[in-house]
């Protein structure tokens, strides 16, 4: 294998059909009038630039840091029905889920999202009894028309042949169900790049500074880019606020005195090198409202989540020894002790829920989409689940329609006329691109290599595969114990925004994650950042 050291010039060439530089874009951005410039590019600000572009509009998105760089890709990584939503009687709201997880899952992006079967055990003295958690995954099942299969009870020893590492100590019986499974940053970039490809001018890395005012209204904004320190601003017709945990600090720019919308949950995950192979996931009740999750994901196995008030700064959140303990702890109830070493863990992290303010248990407080109009007229828009979110989008289209006045203009095409299910760039079946792949590679392309692209950029992958078969030096490993390749760098750099090693490292990429970012990679990763600019 060629070692990193022997690669002085790797990609340093940016590919044909390069994004425009930061300067041209910065300039595009000041020199228009837009629509809609939306501030905040989480999944929830990205889906409403994509549906914006689509209907018509002249759309701009800009975010502080990096695209999904923060909750967006702290996620549990699930398109989920919300079978918890079930003990609630919310039945309308668990079949509106399952339409649009199965809609992503399916339609729009089968190439990012796969089928998870989930088991969830039983346990003598447990919160919940055999039947009614039998009765329970049979009409969540039902209330997607059983497209995942019928929810079902099966043995203990039928669940450990596919989850090994399961606890059967007590084990009664155990329920099983479907839901679907992403890696949730590449699925927040293939949305920009669909926003994109439908006319949205973006960027990442450029922090709002202030807003501009015409007569009192909320006109556009005051930008500073991160990456050199160079000051412009965006014309809007409208402004939308999508900034997640930092909505309110927004909302006092454009009003000192507005009175906080939101408040915020703490969500924190572990990663861990797996033990044995996992065929399946676990969702343990821990309690009457709450579910620990274990699941088997890039390879590795994921834990969590916690679920409690912060009130800190946004930017601050950060897994405590707390957490890391409530976890393992949780965990520990269905899972066995061998997997749950502290030795195992690669990374964690944490995300922010942004929910309605008000009192109570975060943990049983609605996962809903949070909409206020400020003094100024900029609109601010939080909260909300992954699963839906090409209906926020849509949803916040249709507020934007119905504004007094029509500050969008009567031009714009209505959501209702707009394909429902447009795919998201890349769409293909994963198994058929990683046959092809192979197919076309020979011993260039190994296995795991080829079905790891194939799942995350679909037929995107043959645009990395061509970048490897031109220089060889981009088709090795970044790491030998990850399947990525050198050239995906090159692609994060050339084709998906990535300005910083963090950008490529833990976004486009599993290798942070995986534990596997060593100070050797990460300068490579600068160096060919660096150079291609």
């Amino acid at each position: 294998m060629t070692t990193l050291q022997s690669v002085p010039a790797l990609g340093t060439h940016p590919a044909s059909g390069s994004l425009p530089s930061r300067a041209e874009t910065r300039e595009q951005l000041s020199k228009a009038t837009y629509d809609l410039l939306v501030i905040g590019g989480g999944i929830l600000g990205i889906s409403t630039a994509w549906h914006a572009a689509q209907s018509g509009l002249r759309v701009a998105l800009v975010d502080a840091g990096d695209f999904a760089g923060a909750t967006s890709s702290a996620s549990s990584k699930l398109l989920h029905g919300g079978l918890r939503y079930l003990q609630t009687g919310a039945v309308k709201l668990v079949a509106e889920n399952h339409f649009e997880r199965r809609a992503v899952s399916r339609q729009v992006a089968p190439h990012l999202a796969n089928p998870l079967t989930f088991y969830l055990p039983v346990y003598k003295g447990g919160p919940h009894g055999a039947a009614k958690l039998g009765a329970g995954v049979f009409a969540y099942s039902a209330l997607s028309a059983f497209g995942d299969g019928v929810g079902h009870v099966i043995s203990p020893a039928r669940a450990q042949r596919d989850v090994p590492e399961l606890r059967t100590d007590n084990l009664k019986a155990v329920a099983v169900y479907g839901d679907d499974q992403m890696n949730d940053a590449r699925m927040a970039l293939m949305t920009v790049r669909a926003a994109v490809e439908a006319g949205a001018v973006v960027l990442n890395h450029a922090a709002v500074t202030g807003l501009r005012f015409t007569r009192g209204r909320v006109t556009g904004a005051e930008l500073e880019d991160r990456q050199d320190g160079t000051e412009f601003g965006v014309d809007a017709r409208l402004v939308l606020n999508a900034t997640g945990p930092w909505v309110d600090h927004l909302r006092k720019l454009e009003d000192p005195g507005a009175a906080p919308s939101i408040r915020l949950s703490k969500g924190a995950h572990l990663v861990l090198k797996r033990t044995r192979p996992w065929k399946a996931a676990l969702a343990t009740p821990i309690d009457k409202y709450r579910i620990t999750f274990a699941l088997p994901w890039e390879d590795m196995l994921l834990l969590g989540t916690t679920d409690e008030e912060y009130e800190g700064d946004p930017a601050d959140v950060a897994v405590t020894e707390k957490d890391t303990a409530q976890i393992l702890d949780e965990a520990a109830f269905s899972v066995r002790d061998q997997q749950l070493s502290r030795d195992l863990i690669t990374y964690s992290f944490a995300g922010l829920r942004v929910l309605p303010g008000g009192p109570g248990d975060t943990s049983k407080a609605k996962r809903e989409t949070v909409v206020t109009e400020g003094r100024g007229g900029m609109l601010s828009v939080a909260g909300g689940k992954w699963t839906t979110f090409r209906h926020i989008g849509r949803t916040v289209m249709n507020k934007l329609a119905e504004l007094p006045g029509h500050p969008l203009g009567e031009g714009m095409e209505p959501m209702a006329r707009l394909p429902r299910k447009l795919p998201l760039p890349g769409i293909a079946n994963p198994n058929a691109v990683a046959h092809r792949l192979l197919a076309d590679g020979g011993a260039l392309m190994p296995a795991d290599t080829a079905r790891h692209l194939a799942t995350h950029y679909g037929s995107l992958s043959f645009d990395i595969a061509r970048m490897a078969n031109e220089d060889p030096a981009l088709a090795e490993r970044i790491h030998p114990d990850a399947p990525e390749i050198w050239a995906q760098v090159a692609y994060a750099r050339d084709r998906e925004w990535a300005e910083t090693a963090d950008d490529v490292l833990r976004r486009r990429t599993t290798l942070t994650i995986r534990g596997l970012a060593t100070d050797g990679i990460r300068a490579r990763v600068e160096d060919m950042l660096a150079d291609g600019r």
